[in-house]
């Protein structure tokens, strides 16, 4: 081991390692710039890098191989890299204290990127006057949800998410008294209604408003002004036989029941939803507006935050740049609509969003300090030379 641990140091805190992880850096950075135009920045991000290889299909198979590695590889041997580096060479003085704390603002800056591509969370809130809501939607999952009507005073909801709806497998439950059986699942599909006499084959649905829609299968988008809307055929599947088959999407906002057991169930495709032991009651919203023209110069909203137990039940004023921070969450005004009578707002979780501040901070007081410290000693040397 002590013949193995030189080779394995000296690898890990070469300079030559620095500069090819940095032109693999650059490369993976200029080639994710041009893939954007296709794969649009969320497709960008987890195909190029939040991942650890970036993969690619073999021509005429659907096999994914990795052809380059991703970010999730690079920035971690980078990191790696400059702690080992660090270590190596680095000799505790004074002198060297503004390399050690850029050093230090490096390695968070890394560590920060890491933890909020693990832990960042992204949802909308659409609220209109005089609505309250608990829950927050994502922008680009959906989810499956069954929900039992029985019970007048509350609903027993069982959600399923998109990603078992795609591997197509049987989805069983205690909570569910019948098996849920995902027949097809299109990630973006476009529906019409079939005309009186329009041919062609039978819809897969058996029940519901299925049998009277076409879903038609289209290539997924990243364009950043459109979004997929998944479908998917489910049959339900009860100890006695076949309940029939719904055509689930975003697009059918109208509620497709049926009963078993005794029971009322509905069955829909919606956005993924983040339940809150809180709400937010949307009081009012402006929309200023430059004189004489239509250019926006400030939109905000006045909502109102309670809880159940009572302990909160005040009012905010959210606009541009004075977000709510409540929980955990930040709520920032993101846009509006239905001719200003309905806010959306971006609720986002990032529990490590002081790391990067820290980190820029951490970086230009130790350049600074280098910097100060640089000038000093060149200053007493010239004073010296000219005493001299």
């Amino acid at each position: 081991m002590r013949d193995l641990w030189p080779p394995f140091r000296d690898f890990f805190s070469s300079l030559k390692l620095t500069i090819v992880l940095l032109a693999l850096s650059i490369i993976l950075v200029f080639w994710a710039t041009l893939a954007q135009v296709r794969l649009g920045v969320w497709g960008v991000q987890e195909h190029f890098f939040r991942t650890f290889f970036v993969l690619s299909k073999i021509p005429g198979t659907d096999i994914p191989v990795p052809v380059f590695p991703g970010g999730y590889f690079i920035g971690g041997l980078l990191l790696l890299n400059l702690i080992a580096a660090h270590f190596a060479r680095y000799q505790a003085s004074w002198k060297k204290s503004g390399i050690a704390l850029t050093h230090l603002g490096l390695v968070l800056l890394l560590v920060g990127e890491l933890l909020t591509g693990l832990w960042q969370e992204e949802y909308s809130l659409r609220l209109d006057e005089g609505q309250t809501k608990n829950y927050s939607e994502s922008f680009r999952i959906s989810e499956l949800a069954l929900i039992d009507h029985t019970d007048p005073q509350h609903d027993d909801v069982f959600v399923v998410p998109e990603k078992l709806l795609a591997r197509g497998r049987d989805i069983t439950a205690p909570q569910l008294p019948f098996r849920v059986v995902p027949k097809a699942w299109y990630p973006n599909a476009r529906l019409q209604m079939r005309g009186p006499n329009q041919g062609g084959d039978p819809s897969p649905a058996t029940q519901g408003i299925g049998p009277r829609i076409i879903a038609t299968p289209l290539p997924l988008t990243y364009k950043m002004d459109e979004r997929n809307v998944p479908a998917a055929y489910i049959e339900v599947i009860a100890p006695e036989g076949s309940l029939g088959t719904w055509l689930v999407s975003e697009m059918l906002v109208e509620p497709q029941t049926f009963t078993h057991a005794g029971r009322t169930w509905s069955i829909g495709l919606r956005l993924q939803r983040n339940y809150k032991p809180y709400a937010l009651t949307l009081l009012e919203f402006s929309h200023d507006r430059y004189a004489g023209t239509e250019i926006p110069k400030n939109f905000s909203s006045r909502v109102r935050l309670t809880t159940p137990d009572g302990r909160d039940d005040r009012e905010v004023l959210i606009y541009m740049n004075n977000p709510l921070r409540y929980a955990g969450l930040t709520f920032y005004q993101a846009g509006f609509d239905n001719n200003d009578r309905t806010t959306v707002l971006q609720v986002v979780r990032n529990p490590s969003w002081l790391i990067p501040y820290i980190a820029c901070v951490l970086m230009g007081l130790g350049l600074c300090i280098q910097f100060g410290i640089s000038l000093f000693t060149f200053v007493a040397k010239r004073r010296t030379a000219q005493a001299g």
